[in-house]
């Protein structure tokens, strides 16, 4: 099944086993057992440490557990943990193997001391790009507590499962038998939610913290780029952000990064939060900011107030807190979330194989999620405001080439409809006749665009009409000493190689503004711009 090359990288990585680990599956005489069973049997032929076996009792077949030889340490795949899912699998053989996490000692000391059983199920599809970080999160947690058990389930091969626990969007994971979360979640966010009193012990350290010279609030490519500009200065520099990464985490496919062909969304957010690192930039990764906090003079602190009660403060700050995707704000789409209602193609599509689904916004990103769609669902209907679809003529070329998706145009969507527990169709006004129409179906993917992340700076810096933090050209805001970058700015076209370039203009300024503040009286300890010829 693997391929020569992945194989031999494979191979490499099991030489970090330590402790000798079996593959326990459980198996029937489906296709997908046998396809299983081959994948297995290739993986324990790459290390003398890695056995299987067949006599697993677990009514999930195919699945299988890892688990270390002699103890009751180990995790469960159901299903084949390929596509996106084959980096947590690898993960797993070599944490229960007793290769040790890079994760934060103060983490892992965290959730070795949680206090209580439990036992997760995550459902994933192995074209979700945030499905690894739940999955190898609560896998690692299994790992170090021998009361928490994992079990990671391929919703598509359990499909019987899925519709009868009605999961409509993944990641979902279920904690001793109920709901416990939908969507990308990291192992701090995880173990924030289980020990309740991280969140008080999160801002007591937070609220310690010197002032930094740059304090930059998100960290998406904007944020990123502004933090490693303003760090090779030298300076002492912070980051606070809800999720590293930012909206990059929900991209799939990136091919229009310069000099990168071809790249996906985690996999440049970690290298972005890497490079970030590299330079001793300190990171404060799930602080959502509330406030900012102006300075009380000329020249002096600025504060930005966090949700959990901290308060951080710096010389200079850099907003780069991004956008996040618009919702149609109708009837019943905040009740159906997660529930039909989706927002992100790749990662629930496999859940409504067969069946029928609607794609809102006729934009490139819509008619990309409904071509991709298209392959996997029954029928497609791109509902577009306008009078017109907006996407590239290539797009809409290889859009309506496809036998099983319709496009009505001049469609204002009022209301989803469901029955309590999913969506059962969606109603639209025809713009031209003024008709009212229902379409019957099982899915909703929202794309309409992006709005930006700025209600908490509402009062405290100019915002244009649509909530765009306005800029000039150095990235400056309205307050001195606070700049600006990225998609959460007046600066047009949302692209990520635009928010890096502005991270940096915004960093450079930064740094501009702060050598040209010198302390004009050491007693008073008031600090004043010297002009520009300084």
């Amino acid at each position: 099944m693997l391929e020569p090359a992945m194989k031999e990288q494979l191979k490499a990585y099991l030489a970090n086993i330590r402790e000798p680990i079996e593959l326990v599956a459980s198996l029937d005489d489906g296709a997908k057992s046998q396809e299983l069973a081959a994948l297995l049997d290739e993986i324990a032929a790459l290390s003398d440490k890695v056995s299987v076996r067949r006599d697993g009792d677990d009514a999930r077949q195919p699945s299988f557990l890892i688990r270390r030889v002699g103890t009751d340490i180990g995790v469960t795949f159901a299903g084949i943990p390929l596509g996106h899912e084959f980096t947590s699998l690898v993960l797993a053989l070599l944490q229960v193997g007793g290769h040790p996490s890079k994760a934060a000692p103060e983490l892992l000391d965290q959730v070795r001391a949680l206090d209580g059983d439990y036992a997760f199920e995550t459902y994933f599809s192995l074209s979700c790009q945030n499905c690894p970080d739940v999955v190898q999160a609560l896998n690692l947690m299994a790992v170090l507590n021998p009361r928490i058990s994992h079990t990671a389930i391929d919703g598509a091969l359990f499909q019987a499962e899925v519709d009868a626990r009605k999961v409509m969007a993944v990641p979902t994971v279920y904690l001793n038998g109920e709901v416990f979360a939908s969507g990308r979640m990291e192992l701090e966010q995880i173990v924030a939610k289980l020990d309740t009193g991280a969140s008080a012990k999160a801002a007591e350290k937070l609220a310690g913290k010197e002032p930094f010279d740059v304090l930059v609030v998100g960290g998406g490519p904007a944020g990123a780029a502004a933090a490693i500009y303003a760090a090779r200065k030298g300076i002492r520099v912070g980051v606070a952000a809800e999720r590293f990464g930012g909206q990059v985490l929900d991209t799939m496919g990136i091919e229009n990064f310069i000099s990168v062909p071809y790249t996906e969304g985690p996999k440049l957010a970690s290298a972005l939060e890497g490079h970030v690192k590299d330079y001793g930039v300190d990171v404060m990764n799930l602080q959502k900011a509330a406030k900012l906090v102006p300075a009380a003079q000329p020249g002096g602190l600025i504060g930005v107030a966090l949700e959990n009660g901290a308060q951080l403060k710096a010389k200079t700050v850099i907003l780069s807190t991004g956008a996040r995707w618009r919702q149609m704000g109708v009837p019943g789409e905040e009740e159906y979330r997660n529930k039909g209602v989706a927002y992100c193609p790749h990662c629930d599509g496999p859940l409504f194989k067969g069946k029928r689904v609607a794609v809102i916004g006729g934009g490139n990103s819509g008619v990309e999620a409904a071509i991709d769609l298209a392959g996997i669902v029954a029928q497609v209907t791109v509902i577009e405001f306008d009078s017109q679809l907006r996407a590239d003529a290539v797009l809409q070329r290889k859009l309506h080439s496809l036998p099983n998706v319709r496009v009505i145009l001049s469609a204002l969507s009022t209301e989803v409809l469901g029955d309590g527990e999913k969506v059962v169709g969606i109603r639209y006004r025809d713009r031209t006749s003024d008709e009212e129409h229902l379409i019957e179906l099982e899915g909703i993917f929202v794309q309409i665009g992006l709005v930006p992340n700025t209600e908490w700076l509402d009062g405290d810096i100019a915002l244009s009409p649509r909530g765009e933090i306005e800029v000039d050209a150095r990235g400056a805001t309205s307050l001195p000493g606070v700049f600006a970058a990225g998609d959460a700015t007046t600066a047009p076209y949302k692209q990520i190689v635009i928010a890096m370039g502005d991270g940096a203009t915004a960093a450079l300024s930064a740094f501009d503004y702060l050598i040209r503040q010198v302390p004009a009286d050491a007693d008073a300890g008031i600090l004043v711009e010297t002009s520009a010829a300084a």
